[in-house]
């Protein structure tokens, strides 16, 4: 055993939350050693490729990957970090001494601050046959295709509905893995309906109300039984259906990971909107324990924009209870992380974070807008389906045919409210409109929109699209997203689908904008039968 070494703070975790926490105190000075039990950083963001949504200050539009490289490109180039890899904390006792075991070797540290950011694990299911091998969790699939390039089966079936569900979903799609269906036990869907839609624009059915009763087969997963479950969560006789899969993927819901905090004697209750057990702390993010703090999914199941934000409060807190210099400019970049945290969480995707956190003693919900407390529209067929009403269109379509005369424009799908502006920030005729809250349903201004198609690559939700209804005679052109390989080229002849998968009509790709501006997100531009403009909303191209 070494001597015990002294620090200034020692961030635990090397995720987007425990970076942005190392990040954020180092600026200003603090010494930090950054504690990572894997041998590389960035946790979960190392296995998103898809778009963050929020607001342009928290990365909306770029993705997960390309946050992290920003993020270990800062943490690299700053010499008040510390970065122990391979590094894993064992434990931490009454005198805030903690051990990490290194290389084969147990060494003992002494930090004035810790900041834990630790993470969260997946949770399990309970059904026949959980134990074959073939079943996943998301994020064991999620890391062997995006980071070990390992296609984990041919026809998955997933279980879930949450954005990690839909998400992951989509990621298997694009490694060319078919998804056989979502089933999700609650009546609605559990995660953005943009990604639920796109799902279903590909074909993939989304059977909400549902659950899994077994997994079949002898050594490995060969299908699954599902049924359908009425209003009191109690299966529907006569519905049972079989599933034909090889692997059954689990999204079921994340879990704080707080051992090491229990450990310490923090002070932690049971908060089911936060995923499980969390810390008390307060709104700096400071446990029970003075001098310990806690970002992330260790504080409440969140999006990792909310655990990056978390991360730099915490690390901020830290800089101003041990720095010596910058006291008041430190507490208003604190205050500001706070309005960002609340401005995230005001919509309607934020009512159980912000239940969640009343039962913590914060805010009370005092500070949110109750204005963007509710649903704008009435997306209860969407949120079941995937696929928006007639209703949900009709609000976002012009409401005169003679519109479309004008030339191309951009039409938005998009229905739910949750936080997302790169849409409107990505357009140079100011045509997209939130009206002034990132949690507002985007509009287009068709006067002002000239159909130039940026907004189609910038949308994470890939929810943007421009018609050109008259294109010629007989023909209109519309223009889709597609972040699928092979490309497709010019001249191509594609099968055209529409909001729920089902074929079209064959449509010819005249123009792809795919260059570095567009970021893998191909603004593909079909030409189609005009009678199909406001249907065809997805390709395939044929290998």
């Amino acid at each position: 055993m070494s001597k015990i070494e002294n620090l200034e703070l020692l961030v635990v975790g090397g995720g987007p939350a425990g970076l942005s926490a190392a990040l954020a105190a180092a600026n200003y000075g603090i010494k930090v050693s950054l504690a990572e039990e894997r041998e590389f950083l960035g946790g979960q963001l190392i296995k998103q490729t898809h778009r963050f949504f929020g607001s342009e200050k928290e990365y909306a539009g770029t993705r997960g990957i390309d946050i992290l490289r920003k993020l270990i490109d800062e943490v690299n180039k700053n010499k008040n970090i510390e970065v122990l890899l391979s590094s894993r904390v064992l434990g931490i006792y009454e005198d805030n001494v903690v051990t990490i075991l290194n290389d084969h070797k147990m060494k003992k540290y002494y930090p004035q601050s810790i900041i834990f950011a630790t993470g969260a694990s997946e949770k399990f299911l309970a059904f026949e046959n959980n134990d074959l091998p073939g079943i996943f969790g998301a994020g064991a699939v999620q890391t062997l295709m995006n980071v070990y390039g390992v296609m984990p089966a041919t026809n998955v079936l997933m279980i879930g509905s949450g954005n990690i569900g839909l998400i992951v979903s989509y990621q298997l799609l694009q490694a060319g893995v078919k998804v056989a269906a979502i089933v999700e036990a609650a009546p609605k869907i559990g995660g953005y309906s943009v990604h639920a839609s796109k799902l279903r624009r590909l074909g993939v059915p989304i059977l909400t109300s549902h659950t899994i009763k077994k997994a079949i087969g002898k050594e490995k997963v060969e299908g699954a039984v599902i049924c359908e479950l009425d209003n009191d969560w109690n299966e529907v006789k006569d519905t049972e259906q079989l599933i034909k899969c090889d692997a059954i993927c689990l999204s079921v819901g994340l879990t704080p990971l707080v051992d090491l905090l229990k450990q310490r004697k923090v002070k932690t209750t049971y908060v089911s909107e936060l995923g499980g057990y969390v810390p008390l702390r307060d709104e700096n993010m400071e446990t029970s324990i003075k001098n310990l703090f806690v970002a992330g999914d260790v504080s409440g199941i969140e999006e990792a924009t909310a655990a990056m934000i978390e991360g730099q409060i915490a690390g901020l807190s830290v800089a101003k209870r041990i720095g010596k210099n910058n006291k008041k400019e430190i507490e208003k970049r604190i205050e500001e992380g706070k309005n960002e945290l609340e401005l995230l969480r005001s919509g309607p995707v934020g009512k159980k974070i912000r239940k969640g956190l009343s039962k913590l003693g914060l805010n009370h919900g005092k500070n949110y807008n109750e204005n963007f407390s509710e649903e704008a529209l009435d997306i209860s067929h969407l949120m079941k389906t995937g696929v928006p009403s007639e209703e949900n269109l009709k609000n976002k379509l012009p409401s005169e045919e003679k519109v479309f005369d004008k030339g191309p424009i951009a039409i938005s799908e998009c229905f739910q409210r949750f936080p997302c502006d790169p849409c409107v920030k990505s357009c140079p005729f100011n045509a997209i409109s939130e009206n002034g809250n990132i949690n507002n349903i985007p509009y287009v201004d068709f006067e002002k929109c000239t159909g130039c198609g940026i907004c189609v690559s910038k949308c994470p939700g890939l929810a943007m699209f421009v018609v050109h209804k008259n294109f010629s005679e007989t023909t209109s052109v519309v223009i889709m997203p597609y972040e699928f390989l092979p490309r497709p080229h010019k001249g191509e002849i594609v099968k055209v689908f529409d909001r729920e998968g089902k074929y079209l009509c064959d449509g010819k790709v005249i123009r792809i904008l795919d260059g570095k501006f567009q970021d893998k997100t191909a603004a593909v531009s079909i030409e189609i039968p005009k009678r199909y403009y406001l249907q065809a909303r997805n390709f395939k191209v044929e290998e």
